[in-house]
């Protein structure tokens, strides 16, 4: 695992201009402040969720703040089948040609509760949106994806998912697949210069995946997730180039 410390890096204004940039999850939390901020930088987004009010919540945002009008891809991952990703690739090859940066955050938590009593069904639901799903939706992905002149996929991981912990279940063994198919990916992908991968855990940031996963926290104690966007910018950027392989901590 390749390490990198961001506590002092600061994007330039503009770093991401013209770049195509498509983010799963983006109605709420950490990737709505990461899309809205890649807007913020220049970027073309595509937003991505299940909730469509939420999405044009971000849409009209980003428009108001002068960014470049983003476009809405309404998906639930849980239910999506293959016409829906490639009808999606085709959406963004039709309109832009290819793909700069692809965002996994979309995620589900699935129940807090020990291997022995853990639901089934909540296992297969937990790791097919947290695993299945992004290795689809590179999948699909990747043909756009090399026809960028400088390419970024990120996954998003976790501190389980590094090093398991009691009851965090089938989310914890995801997020382990996540940073193996992030390094597996890294590997093939090495002979292609404008293709990077890369893992970036959040950590513990004012979300609603952490407020049910430690419901008695003090939610003022963390910080807010458009407090931790500029490494997902740096890995998204220009700037990460030539980095693949890492797996980054957002804080």
């Amino acid at each position: 695992m390749v390490e990198i410390d961001l506590k002092s890096y600061s994007p330039r204004k503009n770093v991401l201009d013209g770049r195509v940039i498509l983010v799963t999850g983006a109605g709420s939390g950490i990737g709505r402040a990461v899309a809205m901020a890649c807007a913020r930088y220049g970027a073309s987004v595509g937003l991505l969720g299940r909730t469509l009010g939420k999405l044009e919540a971000v849409y009209d945002e980003i428009v108001a703040a002068g960014g470049p009008r983003p476009s809405i891809a309404q998906m639930n991952l849980l239910k999506a089948q293959a016409p829906d990703y490639f009808q999606l690739a085709e959406s963004i090859e039709k309109e832009f040609g290819r793909l700069d940066g692809l965002l996994h955050n979309a995620g589900l938590l699935g129940p807090m509760s020990p291997i022995e009593q853990y639901d089934v069904a909540a296992w297969t639901e937990v790791m097919h949106v947290n695993l299945t799903v992004p290795f689809v939706m590179t999948q699909v992905m990747l043909p756009l994806i090399k026809k960028s002149a400088d390419a970024s996929i990120v996954f998003t991981s976790s501190g389980v998912g590094r090093r398991g912990r009691a009851y965090w279940g089938a989310y914890a063994v995801s997020k382990f697949g996540t940073e193996g198919l992030a390094q597996v990916l890294a590997d093939e992908t090495d002979q292609y210069a404008n293709i990077r991968v890369n893992c970036i855990n959040p950590g513990k940031t004012r979300t609603a995946m952490r407020a049910a996963a430690y419901p008695g926290e003090d939610p003022t104690a963390l910080k807010t997730p458009e407090e931790i966007v500029a490494p997902y910018l740096y890995l998204l950027g220009p700037d990460s180039a030539g980095v693949s392989g890492a797996s980054i901590d957002a804080q």
